[in-house]
């Protein structure tokens, strides 16, 4: 597999910016997260990375993987709240292999944090 490692995060661009999104127009895996929190609000897979930060609905209360997740929706923080960082790969294939690597990675790192916080509970 030839997936990049991740790119520096990105400062969304503003509407005021008159920026674009800084990302390219080939397959990868990104994710998108509130700056000062670090709460993921968004992460994919995309045969175009550009087009799918580009088409997130991040500011306003827009769509959300993480709502499928949680009972309670926080409110989606303004755009100039976020961040996004981007990790390439050669075929979209790939993107989407090397995503749900990640998702996996995610999911044990979180178990294994409420394993530990159980654990230290208990102990009380």
């Amino acid at each position: 597999m030839t997936v990049q490692t991740w790119s520096n995060w990105k400062r969304f661009p503003t509407a005021q910016s008159g920026n674009a999104i800084d990302a390219p127009a080939g397959p990868g895996v990104y994710e998108v997260r509130h700056m000062m929190t670090g709460r993921l609000i968004a992460f994919g897979h995309a045969a175009n990375v550009a087009k799918a930060i580009t088409e997130l609905k991040v500011d306003g209360g827009g769509w959300s993987w993480m709502k499928f997740f949680r009972a309670s929706i926080a409110p989606m923080p303004r755009i100039s709240d976020l961040e996004y960082r981007f990790c390439l790969a050669a075929s979209r294939a790939e993107a989407k292999t090397a995503a749900r690597r990640l998702m996996g990675l995610r999911q044990t790192a979180w178990r294994r944090r409420m394993d530990l916080g159980w654990a230290a509970r208990l102990q009380h």
